[in-house]
């Protein structure tokens, strides 16, 4: 006999679990088959990336609707066993009343946590706004009587404002307005990486690591960080692999790009009886 699937609320607990202590790679997937691909490798949690979804759309970062965000949400949640955490941009919505109704289908959807960004129509919103909107979601996570996390984004380091002074001050005003982990994504450094884990203690921090880089998982360890994020880094891996090969046989009439293809055999093991899932 089978062992019985966690139940939701199973998934959020150990959720919670993983952010007390140590440090965890949360990856993110692209759809459910690279979901359940890494939770075969023993990942204990993994992301949700509106990138790397959009891409599988045919669509560019930041142009999918609400809609298409949750039902992808609700399909990573069934087809896994590990808990699911939404990159849940600006919470698709202008307005804290919207955000509190966007988190609430989210939750539905049966995520752990999301993070809520403060990056909205186009520009970073002012720290006042960028908290109300965080409030609202607090508002929404409470009333659902489900234990789920909160993720403070920070945007400006990407998004034209390099200045850690804010993002760190940015982070601070977050965890007052109710976010239980805090992430500014474009820390570069050893040394402004340390500076923000320090800042917020003892709020866990996470890092988003979507290239090569300079760093290792004990590195970001070391420097105290809770949770290691990839963004968009598997699916660009992905789309690598697969555009190399296409433009080869586009260009040269060569199939020499399907060599480093994983053998079918294996990928139909892999997935095997998963087909009834959810």
């Amino acid at each position: 006999m089978s062992n019985p699937r966690p139940t939701l609320a199973d998934k959020r607990r150990s959720f919670r679990a993983l952010h007390s202590s140590g440090c965890f790679v949360i990856p993110n997937p692209y759809d459910v088959g690279s979901a359940m691909a890494l939770q075969g490798l023993g990942f204990k949690a993994l992301a949700s990336s509106s990138a790397g979804l959009a891409w599988s759309l045919g669509r560019s970062d930041g142009g999918l609707t609400r809609q298409q965000v949750i039902d992808h949400l609700a399909a990573l949640s069934a087809a896994t066993d590990v808990p699911i955490n939404a990159d849940f941009e600006d919470a698709f919505a202008s307005s804290c009343a919207g955000v509190e109704e966007s988190v609430a289908l989210a939750i539905e959807a049966g995520v752990a946590g999301l993070s809520v960004e403060d990056f909205s129509g186009g520009a970073i919103l002012s720290v006042d706004e960028a908290t109300k909107r965080l409030r609202a979601a607090r508002k929404a996570i409470d009333r659902s009587g489900h234990d789920v996390l909160l993720v403070g984004r920070a945007e400006g380091l990407i998004r034209g404002r390099p200045f850690l002074d804010e993002a760190i001050a940015r982070l601070r005003a977050y965890a007052d307005a109710g976010a239980d982990v805090l992430f500014a994504p474009g820390l570069k450094t050893r040394e402004d990486i340390a500076a923000v884990v320090a800042a917020v203690a003892p709020r866990p921090v996470n890092v988003v690591n979507g290239g090569a880089g300079a760093f290792s998982v004990a590195d970001l360890a070391a420097l105290g960080v809770r949770r290691i994020s990839l963004g968009g880094g598997l699916a660009r891996a992905a789309w690598g692999g697969f555009l190399k090969a296409a433009q080869q046989l586009a260009s040269e009439g060569r199939f020499d790009g399907l060599a480093s293809g994983t053998p079918g055999g294996e990928l139909n093991t892999m997935f095997e009886g998963r087909s009834g899932l959810g």
